[in-house]
């Protein structure tokens, strides 16, 4: 299969919606920021708006991801991606508003739409060919690099030369016109929930913690990369503002790792695939911290953005073959959250340890981390796979053959070259 296999109007019209839904996440932070900075402790009140917006996205992801049906995802969608337009018109329109206020549509504005991702990548891989899935996951990340690569001179754009508050309202005018855009597209995918064997959802997607783990190792390193740059900049009597085409250049790396990774099958299996690339990754970020050239860094962070695109594909693989195709939304939903939480975590570390060492030992902590937690995730990974909870085998008993997007004994060999033992039959992810 290769990217011709999936150009389509319906795959065109899900990629607009996407965007619809998507850039308002990426806008979202560093919009906040700018929303209250000129006020007193503007930036501390930034920085608590945007955490009770990341947490909002935490605890929605899983909880609306779980309650999710197929048959009814459009509607749900719609009804997530309303509801968070409301909370960034309820930011954009009273920006002098108590903080408490100020926090309550933040949150709204992140738990709302927090299953959409999920429901998105779940719908694309139902409306491309069977064994293209791997192509429409590639061309999913290439077009979420390029969001965000987009989104932070656009906020900075509108809220520096027009107003603070236009670039939240204009991400509730982008996540509205995403509900009306669902309508051009499926009402969900199909599904059958006796594949669970009568296991309880919360149980199935329990299973599939060690992909949550790496996949949280995945972007804790994206955290280092944007969190502490600034700091190790002026540690090397570097320009801070060289920050914003720095981290363009890892946003644009990743564009490319994920198109050079649909180009065709690789070798090994996924979760080798994936320790192989984190550490790549890893190795990457711990130069940055080492090396004082600028031009030097630059180039390092996009090699660390190919290699990290390539990474978190391999989780959403996996997540594929861990899981039946009824979970699969909710199993995104709950990634979407690991994720944030290991961008958080990590982001945490390194601002805390920023008071007592140097930004490049701060870095060079992160990574210790994030070899860390992807230690535990293939370990664990190894070991349900080695126990007898493989991904061919789940509480029902009975083995399901899926291709890259597709189940039945006539399917064609997926991305590992042989057809791929799991119980998914459809693909954020980001």
């Amino acid at each position: 299969m290769s990217y011709r296999d999936i150009a389509s109007k319906q795959v065109l019209t899900w990629a607009v919606v996407a965007v619809g839904a998507r850039l308002p996440v990426a806008m979202a932070p560093l919009a906040l920021v700018f929303l209250v900075r000129e006020r007193p402790g503007g930036y501390a009140l930034g920085a608590i708006l945007a955490a009770a917006y990341v947490i909002g996205e935490i605890v929605g992801a899983p909880l609306l991801g779980m309650r999710m049906r197929p048959e009814r995802a459009r509607t749900q969608m719609a009804a997530g991606l309303a509801a968070g337009a409301v909370g960034f018109v309820g930011l954009g329109a009273f920006p002098g508003a108590h903080a408490m206020v100020l926090g309550a549509f933040a949150f709204l504005a992140g738990a709302a739409p927090a299953a959409t991702p999920g429901g998105l990548r779940t719908l694309l891989t139902g409306i491309v060919p069977k064994g293209a899935v791997t192509q429409a996951l590639s061309a999913e990340s290439m077009l979420m690099s390029g969001i965000w690569a987009l989104s932070p001179a656009a906020v900075t754009g509108l809220a520096l030369g027009l107003a603070p508050r236009l670039p939240l309202l204009l991400a509730a005018a982008l996540m509205g016109a995403s509900v009306a855009g669902l309508w051009l597209l499926p009402a969900g995918w199909e599904a059958d929930v006796t594949d669970r064997g009568g296991v309880s959802m919360p149980r199935i997607l329990a299973r599939a913690w060690p992909v949550y783990v790496t996949g949280a190792a995945s972007l804790s390193l994206l955290a280092l990369a944007e969190l502490v740059l600034p700091a190790l900049l002026e540690q090397r009597a570097i320009g801070v503002g060289w920050s914003g085409p720095l981290l363009t250049g890892f946003a644009l790396g990743s564009g490319l790792g994920a198109f050079v990774y649909g180009l065709r099958s690789w070798p090994g299996r996924l979760l080798t695939r994936s320790v192989v690339l984190m550490c790549g990754v890893s190795a990457c970020v711990a130069l940055v911290a080492l090396i004082p050239a600028t031009g030097w860094i630059a180039a390092v962070l996009v090699v660390a953005g190919v290699l990290q695109a390539g990474a978190m594909l391999t989780r959403n693989l996996s997540l594929r073959e861990a899981l039946p195709p009824s979970a699969l939304a909710a199993g995104y939903s709950v990634m979407y959250a690991a994720v944030g939480v290991g961008y958080a975590a990590t982001g945490s570390l390194a601002g805390a340890l920023l008071h007592f060492v140097a930004p490049s030992t701060a870095i060079l902590a992160g990574v210790g981390l994030t070899l860390l937690l992807t230690a535990v995730g293939s370990v664990g990974e190894s070991h349900r796979t080695s126990a007898g909870r493989s991904p061919s085998t789940h509480a029902s008993g009975t083995e399901v053959v899926a291709v890259a997007g597709g189940t039945g004994p006539g399917a064609a060999p997926g991305p590992e070259g042989a057809p791929v033992r799991g119980g998914g039959d459809a693909e954020a992810g980001l």
